[in-house]
């Protein structure tokens, strides 16, 4: 397991729903600590970027332009582009870490957008995890282990925008 993503996190996932074969929800207090710690990982150290006369650029803008820079499935960019509840780059990155997890797609998907290095550079400062390969094959790993894992979320979510949908639901 990956330092960056704590191994408690993938364990309790697999334990609880792996094992079990149930399906992770939004009731699941474990989804909510590995999208936040995704979400974490994928804006630490990220380069200031802002769009012209405009907000700040996020990790959704990196994933999609790495996505469609190294040919990968842009279904998901459209699918994500076509949930008009959403209003920030924020929410939609959400959308595209539960979208990835509920088609068993995420580290596939993460690995793709890894690919390029002089992208990641533009992206991410030096102490980002995704610029140590060590480190960032470490984070892919940990993400590997839950394909196996089924996990039911709704993508229709108009709350995204504001955080991340809390277990206590």
């Amino acid at each position: 397991m990956s330092i960056f993503l704590p191994a408690e996190v993938i364990s309790a996932i697999l334990h609880r729903y792996g094992e079990q074969e149930q399906a992770v929800t939004d009731a699941s207090a474990e989804l909510h600590g590995l999208c936040g710690y995704l979400e974490f990982l994928l804006q630490f150290d990220q380069k200031d970027r802002r769009r012209f006369l405009g907000p700040r650029k996020d990790y959704w803008d990196f994933l999609s332009l790495a996505l469609q820079k190294n040919g990968g499935d842009l279904e998901v960019i459209r699918l994500v582009y076509s949930l008009d509840k959403l209003k920030t780059t924020v929410g939609r990155g959400r959308a595209f870490i539960r979208f990835c997890l509920a088609h068993n797609q995420l580290a596939d998907t993460l690995q793709l957008c890894l690919l390029d290095p002089e992208l990641n550079r533009e992206w991410y400062g030096n102490q980002s995890p995704f610029l140590c390969p060590e480190l960032s094959n470490g984070i892919l790993e940990a993400l590997y282990f839950l394909n196996g894992v089924t996990f039911d979320l709704e993508l229709q979510r108009c709350d995204l925008d504001g955080g991340w949908p809390m277990f206590s639901e």
